[in-house]
């Protein structure tokens, strides 16, 4: 059987850790594992699969990862290495040198990085992209998350596209269904005395969250609802003083971070993704899978595939507060039929993008 590497740091509960715990579920049913941890920290350690061989590294960071990354590579001789993320990357490319192997290295990217430095000094900004414009050429190539992902890493690197692959994440997974059946978690989404939107992701400064909540009380006026944001994060103090401001406290919710947040996204009427920045962001895909209506902002890079160019819920400017409201309203008065929404997100079925994967990393 042959066998794969994959590199990640488990810093949290994120999309990156989720989507590598679905690829290698899938991938072990098709090659050995081993999963090289720099950290192994939050809920998707757990989940696992118990024929993943799991390697704590004891590096905490990528930089100091290099010797063990090398040492792996020098010993054990996987047909592929997948890296999640930038930085443990070009540790991996660093680590293939000094162990002096020829293991094809896939670098996977996840998020849109131009817009993410878009804020940051030119000096970080030549800081993060220098070493990735002298490194990349030495890798096997690049799998990006979605077109425009892609087209960015062009951009940043200065590869060519033909060294950059899109895979669409592996999402949608068997336990989904299954999770969204469990138990009405809240009194707001059983009784639906008044539509429910939900907003979803950490709460920080790229999910926007500001936005979203002031279309919604542009709303109220026209149409009363209710508010639903999953998600922790250092923004929570500022967007709940925000909820308190607008006169919203009894009808927003910050619910937190929830270990099964489709029993909740399941039952909304609405969902909505108010970030300026993003890869293929992983709740849009969920919410349209569960046949959730959507509306989502236009950011780089992700939803305007996802949606097909507002053909599946309307996208509106990035931090638009009236656009926003305007698609909110319409989505809610005439949502598209679910069936509709669910067909348009079949590319991410974990079986589908683990099978593109290892047909690229060339173990299939």
């Amino acid at each position: 059987m042959k066998r794969v590497g994959v590199v990640i740091s488990f810093s949290g509960d994120g999309g990156v850790e989720r989507m590598v715990s679905n690829l290698c579920a899938e991938f072990v049913e098709h090659v050995q594992v081993d999963l090289l941890a720099i950290r192994a920290e939050g809920g998707h350690v757990a989940r696992l699969s118990t024929k993943v061989n799991l390697m704590h590294l004891r590096a905490k960071h990528a930089w100091t990862a290099v010797p063990e990354i090398a040492a792996y590579l020098r010993v054990q001789r996987p047909d592929a290495l997948l890296v999640a993320k930038d930085r443990a990357g070009r540790a991996a490319l660093r680590a293939q040198k000094k162990a002096g192997t020829q293991t094809p290295i896939w670098i996977r990217l996840g998020t849109n990085l131009s817009a993410a430095l878009q804020r940051k000094d030119a000096f970080s900004r030549w800081l993060r992209v220098a070493p990735m414009r002298r490194l990349y050429p030495r890798a096997a190539g690049v799998i990006a998350v979605s077109e425009g992902v892609k087209a960015d890493t062009m951009a940043v690197t200065g590869l060519p596209a033909a060294r950059i692959e899109v895979i669409r994440n592996p999402v949608i997974t068997p336990t989904l269904a299954e999770q969204a059946a469990d138990p009405v978690p809240h009194a707001w989404l059983s009784d639906k005395l008044v539509p429910v939107v939900v907003g979803m992701g950490r709460l920080t400064r790229q999910k926007d969250f500001p936005t979203l909540i002031r279309a919604f009380a542009k709303i109220q006026d026209q149409l009363h609802s209710r508010l639903i944001i999953l998600g922790e994060g250092k923004d929570r103090e500022a967007l709940q003083a925000m909820i308190d401001e607008l006169g919203l406290s009894d009808n927003a919710l910050l619910a937190g971070f929830q270990s099964n947040p489709y029993a909740w996204l399941a039952h909304a009427d609405l969902f909505v993704l108010s970030s300026a920045w993003e890869g293929s962001p992983n709740a849009l895909t969920e919410a349209l899978a569960l046949g959730v209506p959507c509306v989502s902002a236009d950011c780089p890079s992700g939803p305007i595939e996802i949606l097909d160019r507002g053909r599946y819920g309307p996208l509106v400017k990035v931090g638009d507060v009236d656009a926003m409201a305007a698609a909110m309203l319409q989505t809610l008065r005439a949502p598209l039929p679910r069936q509709t929404l669910r067909d348009a997100v079949r590319e991410y079925h974990s079986d589908i993008s683990a099978r593109r994967y290892l047909q690229v990393l060339g173990v299939a």
